[in-house]
């Protein structure tokens, strides 16, 4: 009896979770209905072609009547990320790791993002938006939602140039006087004047930020290096002794003064000298 009952409670849980995921069947895409947000933003194609998506991008007509709108209105900026977006519809359907669909459903008069909310409750969608009111809502409402700017917020560098923090110098780098460090997420750090500096934790700020295929690499510089802070202290030492010095021989009626004598001037005028009459 009580293995009956461990595995009606286990078949009653499968059950349960295969019904709030959708995917639990195998190979199943997702069904991800994209709204015009996530279609005016570039990223989504290029995302598209790395391979990491391979739901089922569902695009409705009502969607890309909005871009149509859109496109032709009056505001410059919203006119061409509009159009950009209505690129992005036709490059989708070319990308060969994704299943993009334009919906044939009605052109309506409900709003967009409450016909988006609809389609993917009634047929347990997922919402790929950039919206972040819309992304609230659906939350709301229990329907699972992607995000291209939360996606980017993950995936940035874990600091940007201008910023300082505290690495490691771990070896030498390829040019004379650098030191090499990495950051948490691997991200390699070559750092000027550091050589001397293996093995040693040092303060860092960052110069410049260098991405690729490859990966990332950030270029910094050391912050109060010691050989620095050394010749500079040594300098405004010799400074203020000189100045010290200055200043006590100003002040020291004892100190004796210079005098300078008067040349002859060999084209003056003869000393006229007293003479005495005889008589």
């Amino acid at each position: 009896m009580i293995f009956t009952l461990v595995i009606l409670a286990e078949t009653t849980l499968l059950t349960i979770r295969s019904g709030k995921n959708p995917r639990s069947g195998s190979g199943q895409r997702r069904k991800v209905y994209v709204d015009t947000s996530a279609l005016m933003d570039p990223r989504l194609v290029e995302l598209a072609k790395t391979g990491f998506m391979s739901d089922n991008l569902l695009i409705s007509r009502n969607v890309v009547h909005e871009l149509q709108m859109l496109a032709d209105g009056k505001d410059s900026e919203k006119r061409i990320r509009a159009r950009a977006g209505l690129d992005a519809v036709s490059e989708l359907e070319r990308v060969v790791f994704v299943n993009a669909e334009l919906l044939d459903d009605e052109v309506v008069r409900t709003p967009v993002d409450d016909l988006l909310l609809g389609l993917a409750k009634k047929n347990h969608g997922t919402l790929l938006t950039n919206d972040f009111n819309l992304k609230k809502v659906a939350t709301a409402e229990h329907i699972d939602v992607l995000s291209i700017n939360e996606l980017a917020l993950v995936l940035r560098n874990e600091f940007l140039p201008g910023e300082r923090t505290t690495v490691r110098i771990i070896a030498e780098g390829s040019n004379p006087n650098q030191g090499v460090a990495y950051l948490r997420d691997g991200t390699m750090v070559v750092v000027d004047h550091a050589s001397d500096q293996i093995g040693k934790e040092v303060e860092v700020e960052f110069l410049r930020l260098n991405q690729s295929a490859a990966g990332s690499m950030m270029f910094a510089r050391v912050i109060n290096h010691p050989s620095k802070t050394a010749a500079k202290n040594s300098a405004s030492s010799t400074t203020k002794v000189a100045k010290v010095a200055t200043l006590t021989k100003k002040t020291n009626p004892n100190t004796p003064k210079k005098t300078t004598k008067k040349s002859a001037n060999p084209k003056a005028s003869p000393t006229k000298k007293a003479t005495t009459k005889t008589r």
